[in-house]
């Protein structure tokens, strides 16, 4: 063995592992502070992540809720319309049936009218008695006519008057 130590390969030899392992020593320190550092680096981005996921959780259920309500509110809205749509039209057919049995009475006082004249001119007037007559019956298919018209017109306007 002491010749082993006047040999020049095995002071190499000895110098290079002690290089080697002093080389490892730095190279170790420096490769667990580099691990580390990434390790740090990794945690800190698990932890934003964890944060982005809660807030973005928060924020959907912020959504779900805000999308629920807005769909409560266009429902109760919607209802709303519908019955103010029906009173609306049960109020606009009410109008068009007084009105037109105003219209009824109001021909049928011009009926007795002309009816009462017609006999009292019968005698001298037997033309305008005919004529008269004549102008009766198309009086009431004028205005037979007269309110189908305003029927259907009002009913073809009140899509027109609910929106």
């Amino acid at each position: 063995m002491i010749g082993l130590l006047h040999e020049t390969e095995s002071w190499v030899l000895l110098g290079f592992i002690i290089f080697i392992a002093l080389v490892w020593k730095k190279a170790r320190q420096a490769l667990a502070a580099g691990l580390e550092a990434r390790a740090g680096r990794i945690r800190r981005e698990i932890t934003d992540a964890e944060r982005l996921r809660a807030e973005a959780e928060t924020m959907l259920r912020e959504a779900e809720q805000h999308q629920k309500t807005a769909l409560q509110e266009a429902k109760a809205t919607l209802d709303g319309a519908k019955r103010e749509a029906d009173r609306i039209k049960e109020q606009a057919a009410k109008n068009i049936v007084a009105l037109l049995e105003k219209r009824r009475q109001a021909a049928l006082e011009k009926i007795a009218q002309a009816e009462a004249a017609a006999i009292a001119d019968v005698r001298q007037h037997a033309v305008d008695v005919a004529v008269a007559a004549t102008r009766q019956v198309l009086m009431r298919e004028v205005q037979g006519a007269l309110a189908d018209r305003m029927v259907d017109r009002a009913i073809a306007e009140l899509p027109g008057r609910l929106n």
